[in-house]
C-alpha cells in the first residue's frame, strides 16, 4: 500500500491523516544536513539552511559541514541561532517538514543557557530644570556618554 501512496501521493478516504503519515517511508540511514535543519524547523526554508551551511556556520561532530553532508542518528549538530548558540543531538531522521511538535522529536537540545545581556547604560547626570547651562565637565560627560 505504501508504494501505491507514493505513486499517487493522495491519502485514501478511509485512512486517517496520522495513519497516512505513519506509513510514509522515512530515511533510516542518513539525510542531507540542509534538509534535516529545515525539517527540524530551525530555518524557514531549505535555501536558508543551505546558506548557513555554505557560510561555514554549521558544524557536524565538530567539523564544518556543507549542505550535502549526510547526518545520521547520534550525530551532534551545532550552529548559531538568533536565540543563542545551538548544540543538538540527532535522534531521528526525516526529509519531510512536519508540525512543530513532530519536529521537536527529531533532536535533543544540549545548548548552553542563553547569556544575559548586560546593559552598560549610565544615565546622564541629573540636572533639575532651571539650573542654567551645563558646565564644561558636565558637557564632556554627556558627550562621552553619547559616544562623540
Amino acid at each position: 500500500m505504501v508504494a501505491l501512496l507514493r505513486a499517487h501521493a493522495v491519502r485514501p478516504y478511509n485512512m486517517s491523516k496520522s495513519d497516512y503519515i505513519a506509513e510514509q517511508p522515512t530515511t533510516e540511514t542518513a539525510v542531507r544536513l540542509d534538509r534535516w535543519l529545515w525539517a527540524a524547523r530551525f530555518y524557514k526554508s531549505r535555501a536558508l539552511a543551505a546558506e548557513a551551511c555554505d557560510g561555514g556556520k554549521v558544524a557536524v561532530n565538530g567539523h564544518t559541514a556543507k549542505p550535502h553532508k549526510l547526518v545520521r542518528v547520534q550525530d551532534t549538530v551545532s550552529f548559531p541561532h538568533p536565540s543563542g548558540a545551538k548544540e543538538l543531538k540527532v535522534l531521528a531522521l526525516t526529509e519531510r517538514r512536519g508540525p512543530a511538535p513532530e519536529a521537536r522529536l527529531l533532536y535533543e537540545d544540549h545548548s548552553p543557557p542563553p547569556r544575559e545581556e548586560r546593559s552598560f547604560f549610565v544615565p546622564p547626570p541629573f540636572r533639575p530644570p532651571g539650573m542654567g547651562r551645563p558646565t564644561k565637565r558636565e558637557r564632556r560627560e554627556t558627550e562621552r556618554f553619547r559616544g562623540r
